[in-house]
């Protein structure tokens, strides 16, 4: 094991390696860096594995002390000075937000109070849903890119190929509408999304069956959920209502198919979204009261 806050341990870790794709953020991942700029590290990818950095704010909410930003910025630096190679993975949303056990049966963003399942757009056990579903301009077209994990390292792995690196990469699973996110959900476990309420009946109309949600979010609601959570200070619901703004914000959004899917080199096919989660859900029931048939 590797004592992060160790600087020797970091730099005998590092001696001689080539590149070095960072897992680990904060303390943790300024010591790294700096461990790998003092071995000569050849390439360095932080732990970032999400949007594009164009979309985040100065002050970005998600990056608490802007433990990422920092990173980001002596990258940029040692960059300048050509004494390191540097890339942004951006894959959009992993699919295992979605999955039995959300990104924590993973061990992945344990510290976002976003991380368990059901905290991110639609609890797929449940068939519940709170969808940041409408964009600046109040219509429902809020857009997102999603990736699995396990693609997400094969397109790593292409990347170590690759002769240069830009300064950020893209990859893409698949991109589609929260509403399609969740049509793909709703085919996938053959159930109703239940609700407490019908917001509005066109949008029933337009999911193709008299389907009911929690709620579909507008950019005001979002900002008043926030406020409320704040006024409560319960930081994991502040946490949450802040991924759905960044979501509804375009956060996760960019042009498809990916710059990693597009590059030369070995081909790869991403799984759908909608496969992947059959194949994850396929031994959980759905709640029986919620299953519905076709004739």
């Amino acid at each position: 094991m590797v004592d992060y806050e160790d600087p020797v341990s970091l730099q005998h870790a590092v001696m001689g390696v080539d590149t070095v794709i960072s897992t680990v953020t904060g303390v943790a991942g300024m010591e790294l860096l700096k461990a790998s700029i003092y071995q000569g590290v050849r390439r360095f990818a932080p732990a970032e594995f999400e949007g594009l950095t164009s979309r985040r704010p100065q002050e970005d909410p998600l990056d608490p002390n802007n433990a990422k930003r920092n990173i980001r910025l002596w990258l940029d630096h040692y960059r300048s000075q050509n004494r390191i190679e540097s890339t942004i993975f951006s894959c959009g949303v992993l699919y295992e937000r979605f999955g039995p056990g959300g990104l924590r049966a993973h061990r992945l963003g344990l510290r976002s109070h976003a991380d368990c399942e059901g905290d991110f757009i639609v609890n797929v056990r449940n068939m519940t849903a709170n969808a940041p579903v409408y964009d600046a301009n109040n219509q429902p077209n809020v857009t997102i890119c999603l990736t699995a994990a396990e693609d997400v390292a094969r397109f790593v792995v292409k990347a170590l190929d690759l002769s240069r690196w830009p300064e950020e990469m893209t990859m893409v699973g698949e991109r589609m509408t929260v509403l399609d996110l969740l049509r793909c959900v709703e085919r996938a476990r053959g159930t109703y999304v239940s609700s407490l309420f019908v917001t509005e009946v066109a949008h029933r109309d337009m999911l193709g069956c008299p389907l009911t949600f929690h709620t579909y979010e507008y950019p005001a609601s979002l900002q008043s959920e926030l406020a409320l959570a704040q006024a409560l200070g319960d930081v994991p619901r502040i946490q949450r209502a802040q991924q759905h703004i960044a979501t509804a914000l375009g956060r996760y959004s960019f042009n498809a198919p990916g710059t990693l899917n597009r590059a030369r080199g070995r081909r790869i096919t991403p799984i759908g979204f909608e496969q992947w989660l059959r194949r994850v859900w396929a031994n959980v029931p759905a709640p029986m009261h919620n299953v519905y048939t076709t004739t």
